[in-house]
């Protein structure tokens, strides 16, 4: 499925700024300078073990303690302005009042398994979440975007649920849920069912979005209750149903233009009944048979994920495994015939793609970056390897302009000591570890420009300490668990 640009959708605008930058060659020519002044402090990688001394920083802008871009003359920054004082957080955490934004290195999120696990924050992610709000060695801001497969609410609401957990401010212009690229759908088709959430959200959303007339599983199960025998809604269910039968309209004069999977079901034998009757009708006509089985509307998943991680020990099923129900049962009772659906989310590149688009938008509308310059690493931390890292990988082979930088967290899905089909860059314990690394491998990345006449070059974990410890490192990569780094 390919998706279109998001022109049309407005983020939130912050004022202009007069450009607060400084070069990477000036922080290289003050890069011994920096190294002596903040040898001091050091940091312990947790997935290696070593202990390395920082190195200067790479070109940033600055912005004030609400999250607004400073209005001040163009300065470079020192290695004074690196070791100073940083500011406390407040709660949630709000960006540093004195503090620079990395331009050319962003991050992007999974959320469930690497963020939060069972509705509660993973204890390292709030601190990992400070990291990047300027609460580190280097003084500096990182802009960074959440991707989650998991829908089912506003996009506002689960903002609001994650700044919750993770103490920060979270908002809608840095966050892509599931179904959020389905809104770019809502002019092609008209009538639509939509599966999937907690009571009447799903249709909110949709409506939300801009669909027109949207039509849930329970809305045809009060129209006629043998559509699922084994179904029967709650009164509660039933009351907020919409009645399709208004007006002597009958079910065979609706018709279906499009199915689209919001969320989990939670009712799958039901939902599983309702989408094969539509799958095999006559161009989406309710309570009608196709005799080839081809006539059906086009169906699409918010994401392909067979499993998920949540409070229980073990991994849950999720929207994936629906979405191979459907086509499975629908060859079985076809005569053989393939069902083809469509999934958006993670490892879709297209959902890539949309996220680089927003987070053009974000760098631009909250730190003031050019949104012409895309930065060069975007690191995405996730938790599962046949989504996240497949994805991220794909998308890294796609990109000409940015490097996408996969790391794989210890705390969701992924099970340790196993080696996954779709190997990450970098194999770590927790997100706070994802974050360490990816800051302190720009950080040396932009010192090997100096130590090697300019050239960038990649750097295994000695090639690191070296660097930070001012000496001319041997570039000589070492594999990781999976991969160099």
């Amino acid at each position: 499925t390919t998706l279109h640009n998001m022109s049309s959708t407005p983020f939130p605008q912050r004022p202009g700024m007069n450009s607060r930058q400084a070069s990477s060659s000036s922080f290289a020519e003050a890069f011994d300078a920096a190294r002596n002044r903040l040898g001091h402090l050091s940091f312990q990688d947790a997935d290696l073990g070593e202990e390395s001394s920082p190195v200067s920083s790479p070109s940033l802008s600055c912005t004030d303690s609400e999250g607004q871009v400073s209005d001040v003359e163009s300065r470079t920054a020192t290695p004074e302005s690196l070791a100073s004082s940083l500011s406390t957080p407040g709660s949630p955490t709000s960006p540093s009042a004195d503090c620079y934004v990395a331009d050319n290195f962003a991050f992007a999120f999974d959320i469930d398994g690497v963020l939060i696990r069972g509705g509660r924050p993973i204890p390292e992610a709030v601190e990992a979440m400070k990291v990047l709000n300027g609460e580190n060695e280097f003084g500096i801001q990182v802009p960074y975007i959440f991707l989650t497969n998991g829908g089912g609410k506003f996009e506002t609401e689960r903002c609001r649920d994650l700044s919750r957990q993770l103490e920060i401010d979270v908002s809608p212009g840095q966050f892509i849920c599931g179904h959020t690229p389905m809104r770019e759908f809502a002019n092609r088709y008209g009538t639509v069912l939509v599966v999937g959430g907690e009571g009447e959200t799903c249709r909110e959303v949709a409506e939300g979005y801009g669909f027109r007339d949207v039509i849930t599983p329970g809305d045809i199960l009060k129209a006629n209750a043998a559509t699922a025998p084994f179904r029967k809604l709650t009164k509660s269910e039933h009351e907020n149903s919409r009645d399709l039968l208004a007006d002597g309209v009958s079910l065979s004069d609706i018709v279906i233009e499009a199915v689209f999977v919001f969320a989990d079901s939670r009712d799958w034998a039901s939902d599983l009944q309702i989408m094969l009757d539509i799958a095999q009708s006559k161009g989406g006509r309710l309570e009608t048979r196709s005799e080839t089985f081809s006539e059906g509307p086009p169906i699409y998943f918010s994401h392909n994920d067979v499993l998920w991680s949540s409070s229980h020990e073990h991994a849950r099923l999720g929207m994936g495994a629906l979405r191979r129900m459907v086509e499975t049962v629908f060859e079985d009772t076809s005569g053989g015939r393939k069902l083809k659906t469509h999934a958006f989310g993670k490892p879709q590149v297209s959902t890539f793609e949309f996220a680089t688009r927003l987070l053009q938008q974000w760098r631009a509308a909250q730190h003031g970056l050019a949104e012409s310059e895309p930065p060069a690493t975007v690191y995405f931390v996730g938790d599962t390897p046949e989504s996240d890292i497949r994805g991220t990988n794909a998308m890294n082979e796609r990109d000409e302009q940015t490097e996408w930088y996969s790391i794989l967290v210890k705390t969701g899905v992924y099970q340790a000591g196993t080696e996954p089909k779709y190997k990450p860059r970098r194999l770590v314990d927790t997100v706070l570890d994802a974050v360490n690394h990816g800051i302190r491998r720009e950080m040396a990345k932009l010192g090997s420009r100096k130590s090697t006449g300019g050239r960038l070059l990649p750097l295994d974990d000695a090639a690191l300490k070296a660097v930070a410890e001012g000496r001319t490192p041997n570039f000589a990569t070492r594999a990781g668990p999976f991969s160099d780094a």
